[in-house]
């Protein structure tokens, strides 16, 4: 990558961060964006990263699209059946990703049950384990210091109330935290990144659910309703959410 593409990256980055997370982006952030983007190719608009409670995290989409523009020769993942419970939902997998071929593998390790994992994925933590794994190896290939977001326990990470700092009578609780809860929008984000879901869509489909104009005039009940909702038809029948929310397409493309 060149050093006009590595500028013009993190200026894209840039742009999109500070309106994604308006008021939200310290010197030290900035300084993180600028290495990840330079150095790494990471884009916010491809999904790549996301910023939760202060903190980068790169994500699995993120760490396959390094992987393959670093032309990385292969992953091999395993089952390690020693460790795991089918009837606890206990998983843990063995990843290997070689740089190159005939090269020395990076090993990583994965593991995932109803304890370690949110509850919007339950039912999930095999997948889960296998993309902890995966995601750990190619981290420790490519020498990426942040954690993933599926690498998390919860939603927004291991959240501690004694240092977190209690909301104002003035924060809107629709869209940011509620008593130390994680906020709704990484909630539908990372549910939308697990199920490899069109976010477009799924704001369509949150409107008509919702019975408002447009996500953003929905209340908090109604987006906790709608994502509980569609946490439920992504585990049960992924492929009927889909083409559920491909009948938004046409809706879209009147509306714009």
């Amino acid at each position: 990558m060149t050093s006009h593409r590595k500028r013009m990256g993190y200026r894209h980055n840039l742009a999109i961060a500070k309106r994604l997370w308006p008021g939200q982006i310290n010197h030290e952030q900035l300084h993180s964006l600028m290495y990840l983007s330079q150095n790494y190719g990471f884009s916010i608009a491809a999904g790549d990263l996301l910023l939760l409670e202060n903190r980068w995290y790169v994500t699995h989409s993120g760490l396959l699209r390094l992987a393959q523009r670093r032309h990385c020769s292969g992953i091999a993942v395993s089952l390690m059946t020693e460790f795991c419970d089918r009837t606890l939902s206990r998983w843990v997998f063995r990843a290997v990703a070689y740089k190159r071929q005939n090269s020395k593998g990076f090993v990583g390790y994965g593991d995932a049950d109803p304890s370690n994992v949110s509850s919007v994925v339950h039912g999930a933590e095999l997948r889960i384990a296998e993309t902890r794994a995966v995601n750990r190896a190619l981290r420790k290939a490519y020498g990426i210091g942040l954690c993933s977001v599926e690498e998390l326990g919860s939603l927004s990470g291991s959240f501690n109330p004694a240092r977190e700092p209690k909301p104002t009578a003035k924060q809107s609780p629709e869209n940011g935290s509620n008593n130390g809860q994680p906020r709704l929008r990484d909630k539908l984000c990372l549910l939308i990144r697990e199920h490899n879901l069109d976010s477009n869509l799924v704001k369509a489909y949150a409107a008509d659910f919702c019975g408002t104009q447009a996500l953003r005039d929905a209340n908090r009940d109604q987006i906790e309703a709608f994502i509980s909702q569609l946490s439920k038809e992504a585990k049960e029948n992924r492929d009927g959410l889909v083409c559920k929310l491909n009948s938004y397409v046409q809706t879209q493309e009147v509306t714009s």
